[in-house]
């Protein structure tokens, strides 16, 4: 199989000035080059430029697929908006983890999925990028399905305890679906792990939190806040969401910190999958033998029905046995064994295979000179 890889940045705050989009030329020829995104396919040579750099230079997202298994996707973010503290709770290894870079940071995940179909490269980062903003709102739940990933490759001691469990993990976003299908993590394993999740309790009442917050903001502040509108700032919104969460989450900090006791280690989760998949494939299985005998049944029973219709004309169906064959053609053949084979098991039915026996001798002396007749009919088992 010959070498595929696929390379797309995508920029999302601030789109590339003329100047970069004239750099990444300089690297790449044959790149699509647009002020927000670097596309590029490689069937032969590779890539001449530095993923991590350009992501510390030009872009907020990166995603790299290559046909013998790598893949990677990458997001940053302005460093002032995320809590490097609550990142390291959930990057346990190499298949994901962060670093900070001037004002940014950087935010990596990465495996090796062997023995996989090949996936199509187009679409996938569209929807991945979504991931970037749920994760500035303070959803947790891509970072956690993250350090499951550490534990499925092997990266998190059996013995550590798994980090805080963010809400609704058993109902994930469509972009965290495909988070954790483009990085192969087990189904099995999230649907264990999202047992001890509870639900989001987020209501209206948050709602009414929020307009208290923004009533109690001072007026000069809120001037300039509306400047920073007017000036199209992209991280205006996310900032102030982060602002108000900080305020409104001690209560839950302090609950989550009273259930540390409760969460579950990696080894705990792990064994807890591997029960769920071998429960999974048990019923599968059971399921499968339930539709075979269902289909068997079926199939009898429509067998049984024709075999009593063909009681009423058996005579009729050893004329056309012998009219078939008669032709001397191999088509023909093929039916007229069909027939006999229909013949003996109506005689089984009935109790009367002997007379059966007789008919099937005679035709048999009868085309004696038909070797391919015979074939056919020893191969039918008759």
């Amino acid at each position: 199989m010959s070498e595929y890889q696929y390379y797309e940045f995508r920029a999302v705050d601030r789109p590339l000035n003329d100047c970069q989009m004239r750099e990444l030329r300089a690297v790449s020829s044959r790149a699509v080059i647009t002020p927000t995104s670097f596309t590029n396919e490689y069937n032969w040579g590779d890539f001449k430029g530095s993923p991590d750099k350009w992501m510390e230079k030009y872009f907020d997202a990166f995603f790299y697929l290559a046909n013998w298994g790598t893949r990677r996707f990458i997001l940053r973010f302005p460093k002032r908006l995320i809590d490097a503290k609550t990142l390291a709770t959930f990057c346990a290894g190499d298949s994901a983890s962060f670093r900070t870079s001037g004002d940014y940071v950087i935010l990596s995940f990465e495996t090796q999925i062997e023995d996989e179909d090949w996936v199509e490269s187009d679409g996938w980062l569209a929807s991945l990028i979504p991931l970037r903003s749920e994760i500035l709102r303070g959803d947790l739940r891509c970072l956690y399905l993250a350090w499951l990933l550490c534990v499925q490759n092997g990266e998190v001691d059996d013995d550590e305890l798994e980090p805080c469990i963010p809400p609704n993990l058993y109902e994930l976003s469509a972009s965290e679906n495909s988070f954790a299908d483009f990085l192969g993590i087990d189904s099995n394993l999230i649907e264990v792990a999202a047992r001890a999740s509870e639900r989001s309790t987020e209501n209206a009442g948050n709602r009414k939190k929020l307009e208290s917050w923004v009533r109690e903001l001072p007026e000069v502040e809120k001037n300039k806040l509306l400047l920073r509108l007017l000036d199209d700032d992209p991280q205006l919104g996310t900032e102030l969401r982060i602002r108000f969460a900080k305020q409104t989450q001690t209560d839950k900090q302090s609950e989550s910190a009273s259930k540390f006791e409760d969460r579950r280690t990696a080894g705990e989760l792990l064994s807890a999958a591997e029960e769920l998949t071998e429960e999974k494939r048990r019923r599968a299985a059971e399921k499968a033998a339930a539709e075979k005998k269902r289909l068997e049944r079926e199939r009898a029973a429509a067998r049984a029905k024709y075999l009593d219709n063909l009681a009423q004309k058996v005579d009729k169906v050893w004329l056309k046995v012998h009219d078939l064959i008669s032709t001397k053609q191999p088509a023909r053949y093929d039916e007229a064994v069909k027939l006999l084979v229909d013949l003996r098991d109506l005689a089984a039915r009935q109790g009367d295979a002997r007379s059966f026996q007789l008919q099937y001798r005679e035709l048999c002396e009868k085309n004696a000179k038909k070797p391919s007749l015979l074939r056919k009919m020893g191969k039918s088992g008759l």
